[in-house]
């Protein structure tokens, strides 16, 4: 059976709890207007509990209809919002409205069990709306406070002890290139979190470098609107500022735009990466970290091969610096992954894309990628290291998470459209850590990779 198929035959179940959920709250409301019309006595005056009993059926079927007529039942109760408070109010007017109509068309008492009171169909009304409703809010309330992204992630956000990291960054001057991306600000944060006397926050987007700026409002922090394959600028900079770590965010981290500029992508990803490693041994910077991927190992795509010659480049350094490259897969919202695209389509309830049902990736937090490399950081070997991001994540299954997450339906109300591989894709990313490829190192998920 398909994902497809298997999502409608849910979504109908679903509908038919809600219509017995209503049931139950229409049921439960016109008990209490008898009890509160009657005094909580027994109407005798109808022909006893038996004939309110009966009446319910119908009571009931009136306002199930109506909950439907007015497309109630296409709504997801997960994500009720205020514009829909209406078609909710407006069903229940309606089956109000046709109650009072039935007892005014059927004086005969002979069909009081088909003729609710007014005032019981009065009462009826305000308690039912409020607990049609209810339910559904209340639904919305459970189902939003149980929305991690770690569900998304399939396992649990690790944190890490980031005693090390913070004993080699306080009081050093740390340059982070690529500080306005989601890598880079993420390293920003904590590197003024771990104590650095200076940051220098390089660049080359006005809006980026302006926001990150903005959020961390933080003297140590300078901003530099610097591109990094100005030599004479960035020799100016080393020179002037003598930065001690060099974090490299910096990239150009989208396959398929790379694969498209292959010029700009090597520009960009490796002729800077070398420029800046050239400048760091020139200027006596102790350690370099390259923010490399796991698209570098055996690399199919023009960003993997850019990337894996920028990690060749810098272990073929003879200098003083401390060099090293820290892999690892898409960072979860980041703006090179998928996360923000499913966002963004889901948010205007259009297809969502897939290139192929198993397509799987490897996700970690920003948080928990840049606490790893700030790791790495503080080591002293120079090598490339790789950290274990667990077990990778189907993308399909990411995007019928997002979906669920948002209060839709998967396939129902919003459709997935399989586009097929793009040229430099793979179905599978291979970043292994076991024994056969890695080094275990004392520091948890940080392995160094054998053969580089």
């Amino acid at each position: 059976m398909t994902r497809s198929r298997e999502a409608w035959i849910l979504f109908l179940a679903t509908r038919v709890v809600g219509l017995a959920v209503d049931a139950a709250v229409i049921g439960f409301a016109y008990l209490c207007a008898f009890a509160l019309r009657f005094d909580f006595q027994e109407p005798t005056s109808l022909g006893g509990w038996g004939t309110v009993a009966r009446l319910y059926v119908t009571v009931c079927a009136v306002h199930l209809a109506s909950l439907l007529f007015f497309g109630c039942y296409r709504l997801a109760w997960r994500r009720i919002r205020g514009s829909e408070l209406p078609q909710y109010v407006g069903a229940m007017m309606f089956a109000c409205g046709v109650l009072t109509l039935m007892r005014y068309f059927l004086p005969n008492v002979s069909l009081s069990h088909i003729r609710p009171p007014y005032s019981v169909t009065v009462i009826s009304f305000f308690l039912g709306t409020i607990g049609i409703i209810g339910v559904r809010v209340l639904w919305r309330v459970y189902w939003t406070s149980r929305v991690r992204e770690d569900e998304l992630l399939e396992r649990n956000v690790k944190h890490f002890d980031g005693t090390a990291a913070r004993k080699f960054l306080a009081d050093k001057v740390v340059m982070v290139t690529g500080a306005g991306g989601s890598i880079g600000s993420e390293i920003v944060r904590q590197v003024a979190a771990a104590g650095a006397k200076k940051i220098l926050m390089v660049e080359r987007g006005e809006n980026a470098l302006y926001e990150i700026d903005r959020r961390m409002h933080d003297s140590r922090c300078v901003p530099l609107m610097y591109d990094i394959n100005d030599r004479g600028k960035m020799e100016s900079l080393f020179a002037a500022e003598k930065p001690e770590v060099v974090l490299h965010a910096a990239a150009y981290k989208h396959v398929p735009m790379v694969e498209m500029n292959p010029e700009e992508g090597w520009r960009n990803n490796t002729e800077a990466t070398k420029l800046l490693a050239e400048l760091s041994a020139a200027h006596g910077v102790k350690r370099f970290v390259l923010i490399s991927t796991d698209k570098a190992v055996n690399p199919v795509s023009v960003m993997g091969k850019t990337k894996r010659a920028a990690e060749q480049a810098i272990m073929a350094m003879n200098s003083p610096t401390s060099f090293c490259a820290v892999r690892f897969g898409n960072v979860f919202g980041s703006s090179g992954s998928v996360v923000p695209l499913f966002k963004e389509l889901i948010a205007k309830r259009l297809p969502i894309t897939v290139t192929h049902p198993d397509m799987k990736r490897y996700f970690m937090t920003t948080e928990e990628a840049v606490s790893l490399v700030l790791q790495a950081a503080s080591r002293d070997e120079r090598a490339i290291y790789t950290l274990d991001m667990g077990e990778p994540v189907k993308i399909l299954d990411l995007a019928e998470g997002m979906i669920e997450q948002a209060g839709y339906r998967p396939y129902v109300d919003i459709p997935i459209v399989f586009t097929g591989i793009r040229p430099g894709e793979k179905l599978f990313e291979e970043l292994d850590v076991s024994e056969r490829s890695c080094y275990k190192t004392d520091m948890a998920k940080i392995y160094i990779t054998k053969g580089v």
